[in-house]
């Protein structure tokens, strides 16, 4: 990947940041996270 190519698509990445933030109250940014902390517990419950 050459710099042009990552820089195209972290700008890509901040933008769409930027739009669910405005437009949706980050509910997209944070949609992910909880559902990986509701994997953590399950994963959790199960190992005991």
């Amino acid at each position: 990947m050459t710099d042009r190519i990552a820089i195209c698509l972290f700008v890509l990445l901040v933008l769409a940041a930027g739009m669910d933030l405005l437009l949706n109250e980050a509910q997209i940014l944070l949609f992910l996270p909880r559902k990986f902390l509701d994997l953590v517990a399950w994963v959790q419950f199960w190992r005991r």
